[in-house]
């Protein structure tokens, strides 16, 4: 049988585990085991890896591989505000197939044009690449989508971005062009800075 290291990635797919030279019958030998834990349709954890706090932004990055972390749970990621998603906001591309997943609960908005391409970045969680917006590309979100989040949690989120040590007033513009904001965002910007 295959030997699992921790190094590996601890949220894996049905179709990974088979890659890995597993047998359907393996497979479930260790689930009988508490080796392994299916956590949805297809998707499984080792239980040797201790879950993080970022192991639902795994989870759905493995499920949506083609999604963005955004919006309130990329705010979370980031330590900027105080809110706690009760799903995995994740980006798409406009006119990208609506993902149907059981786990773990997603909502799901559609960006376009340098709105969908600027300021995503790789981050790994527990061994798996997730894409999440930059904070500064965060807070520019959260204003473009603020009839969905609320204009209260933009402005926390700008409030807590421009109090961080290394926070950067250019790349915010810059994100805040991206998303076609900079008009919305500038009154806030300037009262707060």
């Amino acid at each position: 049988m295959t030997t699992f290291s921790p190094d590996d990635e601890a949220v894996v797919r049905r179709a990974t585990l088979e890659e890995m030279g597993l047998s359907w019958r393996q497979i479930q030998n260790l689930l009988d085991e508490g080796k392994l834990e299916r956590v949805g349709r297809g998707l499984y954890v080792w239980k040797a890896i201790p879950p993080s706090e970022h192991r639902t932004l795994a989870e759905a990055a493995v499920r949506v591989s083609h999604g963005v972390v955004c919006l309130l749970s990329a705010l979370a990621f980031h330590g900027l505000g105080t809110q706690v998603p009760h799903a995995v906001w994740m980006a798409i591309r406009r006119g990208a197939r609506l993902p149907r997943v059981d786990w773990p609960p997603l909502e799901i908005v559609q960006f376009s044009g340098e709105a969908w391409t600027h300021g995503v970045e790789a981050h790994e969680i527990e061994g798996t690449s997730v894409k999440i917006t930059s904070p500064a590309k965060t807070v520019a979100d959260c204003f473009k989508f603020r009839s969905k989040t609320g204009l209260d949690v933009a402005m926390e989120a700008l409030r807590d971005y421009l109090g961080r040590r290394g926070r950067s007033i250019e790349a915010l513009l810059e994100a805040a062009d991206a998303c076609r904001v900079r008009r919305v965002m500038m009154p806030y910007v300037e009262s707060m800075a």
